[in-house]
């Protein structure tokens, strides 16, 4: 409990009430941070520890959970404080109980999700670079989504794979699918709308009131397409999710032509982040990507 106590007395400074930590719970986590519950007797705390270097992690998260609490739509983690621990750096959001969401739950998560994304910008992007997973989000704002896209998500990763050595036959595809990219807009304007950025179905879940509740962000404004793609990507949402987003407020009837596109992101990014398991999978989608516009 002693090396504990630092991140204790944050918590107390930040929350103006005294917290009696009775145990610390090791958690299943991310593949990023580690995690924990600290269990005080009426109240615990959920806290995710990494690197010390790594803080400006936490504080960019920290942020996107502001920024999506802000539109009071879907439940968002309640941010405490963050800072540096000795070799750690660490964040304090509430604990919150989680439990699989059921279809009711389930079509909550689509109407609110439609709330969310009807939050809207002058601009794509945001405000600060962020993180996707550990690696850099670059979100420069720009007036031009297809530009966005093409600079800030699709050459970024791409400039990262060969950084990491993966050269050849995806850089090829890359640079061919760069200049394609315009030819999925030639009929679809994309508003500027509010994104969690990292929508896969381990970052949503019920709290223990059947309340829809999301988390671990990387937002920024962009297509609300790109957040709906992800959900799609990892599996988890059911049909009561999509038929309630839907009804809401209906997905272009081209959606799944860009859909690949928007999910190429995250499977390149998880290429540089665990892998050559990744690079077939990513050549496969760039090769049939190429071929609907070719």
């Amino acid at each position: 409990m002693q090396a504990w106590q630092a991140v204790i007395r944050q918590i107390e400074q930040a929350t103006e009430e005294n917290f009696n930590c009775q145990k610390v719970i090791a958690m299943h986590g991310g593949d990023i941070n580690q995690v924990y519950q600290l269990q005080g007797a009426e109240k615990s705390y959920f806290v995710k520890l990494n690197r010390a270097e790594l803080l400006v992690m936490f504080e960019v998260e920290a942020l996107g959970l502001q920024e999506l609490a802000q539109t009071k739509t879907l439940r968002i983690p309640e941010t405490i404080c963050y800072g540096i621990n000795g070799s750690h750096a660490f964040l304090v959001l509430e604990y919150v109980a989680l439990k699989s969401a059921n279809s009711t739950t389930q079509r909550q998560l689509g109407k609110q999700l439609v709330q969310l994304h009807q939050t809207r910008q002058d601009y794509f992007g945001w405000h600060h670079d962020n993180f996707i997973g550990s690696h850099t989000q670059k979100n420069t704002r720009a007036g031009d989504w297809v530009t966005f896209w093409q600079n800030q998500r699709l050459q970024a990763q791409l400039q990262m794979a060969a950084d990491n050595g993966y050269t050849g036959k995806v850089q090829q595809l890359g640079e061919q699918l760069y200049h394609y990219i315009p030819d999925f807009f030639s009929s679809y304007q994309p508003q500027a709308s509010l994104l969690h950025g990292d929508l896969w179905s381990g970052n949503a879940a019920s709290d223990s009131s059947g309340h829809a509740i999301i988390y671990d962000p990387a937002c920024y404004y962009g297509d609300r397409e790109a957040d709906i793609a992800m959900t799609e990507l990892f599996g988890g949402f059911g049909t009561d999710f999509y038929a309630a987003y839907n009804e809401h407020w209906a997905l272009d009837a081209d959606y799944k032509a860009r859909k690949t596109l928007y999910n190429l992101y995250h499977i390149l990014n998880h290429l540089n982040l665990f892998g050559s398991g990744y690079l077939r999978q990513a050549e496969a989608m760039m090769q049939q990507l190429i071929s609907e516009c070719s």
